[in-house]
């Protein structure tokens, strides 16, 4: 291991890989990832997968679009030899009562504007879209053809492979048992493996960020909730785009394998970091999908896990050093869509640490916004 870095990152999943590879890329020399695991083995490896520009509020409508750009380039700009599964199938949302269709409008304009082409639709609409959509109780719908889904761990593997080619140092199976702070100011990790003295820490871990913000004096605005998502034997293509409801809590996608991956939340879901799985999860899922896409009760459960959510208050990220502790970094918080904002991540959280000025413009996602209460909800999550 090495004992001196100019910047440690905490976290092996896409966002630690991409703010690593943006960093090198950058001119930085010397960048390590600690991972306590394998790299993906957090959020991302267990996530849905899904990447959409179809969102409630300009800076997530903003980051997803700058990602989603990327992704349409990702295997030639990484230089991946392996197939990354990209899949540009459409996300097809559903509103189930006329509150969230005036929303869906409202999101709709938003959208436009911001130069991501979605569209309002009608039931039957829909049904051109998804022929055996069931359209009993709901209202109508948005579609955006460029929205898609990705394998995360080809993905993360790009970030990670590109970053070791620019020199990266990637620690894996490697834990951070404290971060030294002297004075206010950041200087060095302790790991299971050694000390490595450094002037800057990213906390990109995930689920885990809470307990590193612990390590530097912070208690950090943030829980990690259990979310979990299963997935159906192969079955030949039937569903073109991901079909997702917020009012009725699901997603749904058919992944390049043939096999149907689904999820939705749950407010009773643990928050002790727990990835087990469970059988009320099951009974629920099969419940609400079959209501919507009826076809689906003749499709074999094949395998479910869990992961785990970094939640904030208003269900976007925090990005951006902390006041307290300088040096510091957070890139975390991610709500269940730290996958899809991965690029973007990368890239602002690079340009942030060499004080760049950013692509976009983050100042209103720092820690800070809670202290003042000025906190911008999201209104389009499951």
């Amino acid at each position: 291991m090495i004992k001196t870095a100019d910047v440690v990152i905490i976290g092996g999943g896409i966002s630690g890989c991409a703010i690593a590879y943006n960093l090198l890329k950058k001119g930085v020399k010397d960048v390590a990832i600690i991972e306590r695991s394998y790299l993906t083995s957090g959020a991302t490896g267990r996530c849905g997968a899904g990447i959409r520009q179809q969102w409630g509020t300009e800076m997530n409508c903003r980051i997803s679009k700058l990602s989603c750009e990327f992704f349409e380039n990702a295997k030639e700009e990484l230089g991946y030899e392996g197939d990354l599964e990209f899949k540009q199938g459409g996300y097809l949302i559903l509103s189930s009562t006329e509150k969230e269709h005036e929303q869906f409008k409202k999101n709709v304009a938003l959208q436009n504007r911001l130069g991501i082409q979605s569209k309002l639709l009608t039931l039957e609409e829909a049904k051109e879209i998804v022929p055996f959509l069931n359209t009993e109780g709901l209202v109508s719908a948005t579609f955006h053809q460029k929205d898609g889904h990705l394998n995360p761990f080809h993905t993360t593997q790009a970030f990670a492979n590109a970053a070791r080619r620019l020199g990266a140092h990637i620690y894996t199976f490697t834990e951070v048992t404290d971060i030294i702070v002297e004075k206010g100011k950041i200087k060095g990790v302790k790991t299971t493996k050694g000390d490595i003295s450094t002037n800057v820490v990213v906390n990109a871990a995930g689920g885990y960020s809470q307990l590193i913000g612990k390590m530097a004096g912070l208690d950090l605005p943030v829980y990690s909730e259990r979310h979990q998502i299963l997935v159906t034997e192969p079955v030949e293509p039937i569903l073109g785009p991901m079909v997702m409801s917020f009012s009725l809590n699901l997603y749904c996608q058919q992944v390049p394998h043939g096999g149907i991956v689904m999820g939705r939340g749950d407010e009773g879901e643990p928050r002790d970091l727990r990835i087990t799985s469970g059988w009320h999860f099951v009974e629920e899922m099969a419940k609400t999908i079959t209501q919507i896409l009826p076809p689906l009760k003749n499709v074999r459960l094949l395998r479910q896990w869990a992961g785990l959510y970094n939640m904030t208050p208003d269900r976007q990220p925090i990005y951006g050093p902390v006041d307290e502790v300088e040096g510091f970094y957070l890139a975390i918080g991610y709500s269940g869509h730290g996958f899809m904002f991965g690029p973007a991540t990368g890239l602002l959280m690079a340009e942030c640490i060499l004080g760049e000025e950013t692509t976009l413009p983050i100042d209103m996602l720092h820690l800070n916004r809670f202290k003042k209460g000025e906190l911008i909800f999201e209104p389009s999550v499951v």
